[in-house]
């Protein structure tokens, strides 16, 4: 990051990627690479090409406000660069009044609840600081407040260090190589997109799309701008050490932290490989054996559980020439009232045919809990399961079966996180759809039929 501004000083970018994420006309520019590329420094400077403009808003969002608020963070940095200008802090609301009038206010969308806290919200200039860390639903849905009667076209700032499992990855696939790494002369050259049917379609211009789906869409510009630590002169002027920290990281946070590697994960493919299933677009008829099974959790996110696991119910079914569907997957974070809920109306649309299976929790509340969810679906052919072996050792028989490329997936918009939590077992921080699979595929090879219960 750039050294603290002076009141006599000039505020502007280093030339290189911050100049260039700058200066890019985009709709929605993402500047994400390296760390200490200086990508927050110049996300704050953005704001202040509307320092003058007295109906300027901007929000800059952090997935958590400890974030903002943290020691050296987002709140700490823009004191730096905005005090010597004649802004007034408000610490309280996390908010700054430009001497024009004009606000910029940081805050956080820690749940995806929290995105509702700004309907009817007009907002010129939208900051996202690690822009991994938000869903795409939360990123997607802040568009829809991103516009302003101020005199300014709504647009989207954002910058994030590489992670393979975000949303991000699909987004700027464009600009990626093979092998993960930013392909240079793409480098801030803009695409554009539109949605059609929930699936978003890319061109080389406005026109292109317009041509193809007509005079109506209304297409937005991407750009995405890599940076890594050499082009952060002042900061390796200010603290060289920081460059012999990031080379002191593990093989894979190295490559991701100084290197800039979208692609790279640890132990990746140790027990599954997304190149072991084929993705189908429609499921085959007439399965012999199906079966919805349930891994639970029963926790929202919360102040002291921002992370939580996820209730997770695979449907699975099973073929006689001894192929395998995941046909489904449900996952949430929800209360264990509203799990409730879930499990029961999702037995009702996959209809009597299909086995439910329960896992039940150690201790004397699990059997409890176990036999709430009998009653609760009585009517249904139900069972519940007390896992007893080690996940790696449940996960075996179903690895072996796609590697052979016996289990297929059906096409869906989960398909990404399930083969992501997949690849990444047991080193992933949620395990809860490898743990329905395993379980789900381990009651089927049993032999539960569905004529069982036709």
């Amino acid at each position: 990051m750039s050294a603290a501004p002076k009141a006599n000083k000039v505020l502007s970018p280093q030339p290189g990627p911050q100049l260039q994420f700058l200066s890019t006309k985009a709709d929605i520019a993402i500047y994400g690479g390296a760390a200490g590329a200086g990508k927050s420094f110049a996300l704050l400077l953005e704001p202040l090409r509307h320092f003058h403009n007295p109906r300027f808003g901007g929000v800059i969002f952090r997935r958590t406000s400890v974030q903002v608020r943290n020691q050296g963070g987002l709140w700490d940095e823009s004191a730096d660069i905005y005090t010597p200008l004649g802004a007034v802090p408000r610490q309280s609301y996390l908010e700054w009044l430009f001497p024009s009038g004009g606000k910029l206010k940081f805050a956080h969308l820690e749940t995806e609840q929290n995105i509702y806290d700004w309907q009817g919200a007009q907002i010129a200039f939208i900051g996202f600081d690690e822009v991994t860390h938000f869903t795409e639903k939360q990123f997607f849905y802040m568009l829809s407040r991103n516009r302003s009667m101020s005199g300014i076209p709504g647009y989207v700032r954002a910058t994030c260090n590489p992670d393979t499992d975000s949303w991000v990855r699909r987004f700027i696939d464009w600009w990626i190589d093979e092998h993960g790494y930013p392909i240079p002369e793409r480098s801030g050259v803009l695409r554009y997109f539109i949605r059609v049917e929930d699936e978003i379609r890319w061109g080389s211009s406005r026109q292109e799309l317009m041509d193809k789906y007509g005079a109506d869409v209304l297409p937005k510009s991407v750009t995405f701008i890599p940076g890594k630590i050499y082009d952060n002169q002042l900061l390796l002027e200010k603290d060289p050490s920081y460059l012999s920290s990031l080379k002191a990281l593990s093989r894979v946070e190295r490559a991701r932290l100084l290197e800039g590697n979208w692609n790279v994960r640890s132990a990746a493919g140790q027990y599954f490989q997304r190149t072991w299933f084929e993705v189908i677009e429609a499921l085959p008829a007439r399965p012999i054996m199906t079966i919805r099974y349930w891994d639970r959790a029963a926790t929202k996110p919360s102040e002291t559980n921002r992370d939580p696991d996820y209730t997770v119910g695979l449907k699975l079914h099973r073929y006689e020439d001894g192929t395998w569907v995941v046909a489904d997957v449900v996952r949430v974070r929800e209360s264990p009232l509203n799990v409730e809920r879930i499990v029961r109306n999702t037995a009702t649309q996959d209809g009597f045919g299909c086995l439910v299976a329960i896992e039940q929790d150690p201790g004397s509340a699990g059997v409890a809990d176990a036999d709430n969810y009998v009653r609760l679906l009585a009517g249904f052919n139900i069972r519940v399961r007390k896992p007893a072996k080690d996940k790696v050792t449940r996960a075996l028989p179903v690895s072996a079966q796609c590697e052979h490329g016996n289990i297929k997936i059906l096409k869906a918009s989960w398909n990404d996180s399930f083969l992501n939590e997949l690849e990444n077992f047991p080193d992933a921080s949620h395990d809860d759809q490898v743990d329905a699979f395993s379980g789900a595929f381990n009651e089927l090879a049993t032999g539960y039929s569905i004529l069982d219960v036709l």
